[in-house]
């Protein structure tokens, strides 16, 4: 009779696999699951691709849990892939001893990582072009996957990605972690709203960054230890710029959707979250006027307003007509006062609880079950930040049908739910 592993679990959600299991004859205690540790068999074992400023975030937070192991690292900077295993190597040899770790296996392509059968799940934290393209190899790999926000460039490449997650029964965490109450109290102010504590929502102001613009940057000398044409994958080919190479890369559209979209996939998601619209969105998307409107706007079927503001905060604003509430980076208020102050009740609507987002990522790939900000929610808030720019662009009063995912009687902006890709890549 066949043996259900571990990995075979994740992989299949119920499939069955036989195994063997070998161990050296001497191993230290640690190895086996003694002293507090996480015995191998029982790790879940992760590849990241992407390692700038983000990327080290990932890997300084999942370094420091012991039900993970990394086994590859991805990047297209040689210099930092280096930097990367030794951290990498060096953390587990403490652990562990070199007897209990093997070592982490670089790749500068993604697809040669992917390719692992021994890789349980995997980080993408990438610039936003290449998110879909990798999470949908990843998936169709049977990959798990952590996909950093926005979820893609594209709305057209957010349903691809949904429907190839689904496909292949995978786990997928966007990485929208304010979900998860990290830099702030949004799930008790998503609650509050959900629950009627302003009374019926009238309005939400989202402050964030501004739309994308197209790339100018001059060409630079391009340096040997990096893979320029593995960084632009399925954007259009230019010269090197080490802006680009670096962090930079956000203020332009071709691969990123600006700060709209940047601290818009943060700050739109949980007005989708308190607004109970995570399998919908906007039905009407207002440009700027000059008059009334400095920003953007959506209004939603139910007739609530939501708009783009300016300014430096760090958070959304939601007016009631019995109230108002400020959640944010620096803090919940409300006014009345007393609204913050009055407990959920047990018979209250509750929101999805996680207050770690790694740690809901992981624990999902062990029950199979959908994480906090699973592929649809992270594909419909990316939704709304692609429709803000392209009422950005297209300086249109646009209609939206968030059912069918197309706007009505207007081919234009549909035109520009897509983008081409440039060859080998497709999704």
């Amino acid at each position: 009779m066949k043996r259900i592993t571990r990995r075979s679990f994740l992989r299949y959600g119920a499939a069955s696999a036989a195994a063997t299991v070998s161990l050296p004859t001497i191993v230290p205690s640690g190895v086996l699951g003694a002293n507090g540790a996480t015995a191998p068999s029982n790790q879940i074992t992760i590849g990241q691709i992407g390692f700038g400023w983000i990327g080290g975030s990932h890997l300084k937070i999942l370094l420091g849990r012991k039900d993970v192991r990394y086994v590859a690292a991805c990047d297209v900077n040689g210099q930092k892939l280096k930097e990367v295993r030794r951290r990498i190597e060096s953390k587990y040899e403490e652990r562990y001893g070199k007897i209990s770790y093997h070592g982490c296996s670089v790749y500068r392509d993604f697809r040669e990582m992917l390719s692992r059968e021994d890789m349980d799940a995997v980080v993408i934290a990438t610039p936003d072009h290449w998110h879909a393209p990798i999470s949908i190899q990843a998936a169709k790999s049977g990959k798990d996957i952590y996909c950093e926000k926005p979820m893609t460039l594209t709305v057209r490449q957010a349903r691809a990605v949904v429907k190839t997650v689904r496909r292949y029964n995978r786990v997928f965490q966007t990485g929208s972690q304010q979900r998860s109450n990290v830099f702030g109290q949004f799930r008790q102010a998503c609650e509050l709203v959900r629950n009627g504590r302003i009374g019926k929502v009238l309005t939400v102001d989202v402050s964030t960054g501004g739309p994308p613009k197209p790339c100018d940057l001059p060409a630079e000398s391009q340096p040997d230890y990096f893979d320029w044409d593995m960084w632009l994958g399925p954007a259009l080919r230019r010269p090197y710029h080490s802006k680009l190479a670096a962090v930079n890369w956000r203020p332009y559209r071709e691969y990123c959707g600006g700060g709209f979209a940047d601290m818009g996939a943060h700050h739109f998601d949980i007005a989708q979250w308190a607004l109970g619209m995570d399998k919908s969105g906007p039905t009407v998307i207002y440009p700027p006027d000059g008059k009334e409107r400095e920003r953007v706007s959506f209004k939603y079927a139910n007739g609530i307003i939501m708009n783009h503001v300016g300014g430096n905060s760090l958070g959304l604003t939601f007016t009631g007509r019995d109230g108002v509430l400020y959640v944010g980076r620096d803090g919940l208020w409300t006014k009345p006062e007393s609204i913050a102050k009055e407990p959920i009740g047990p018979a209250d609507v509750r929101l999805y609880k996680s207050d770690n987002h790694h740690g809901n990522w992981l624990d999902c790939i062990r029950n199979r079950r959908r994480c906090v900000a699973d592929v649809e929610i992270g594909a419909r808030s990316a939704t709304v930040c692609h429709l803000g720019n392209i009422a950005y662009e297209l300086r249109q009063k646009l209609k939206w049908d968030p059912v069918e995912e197309s706007f009505i009687g207007n081919e234009e902006a549909n035109r520009l739910l897509s983008r081409p890709m440039r060859s080998p890549w497709h999704l």
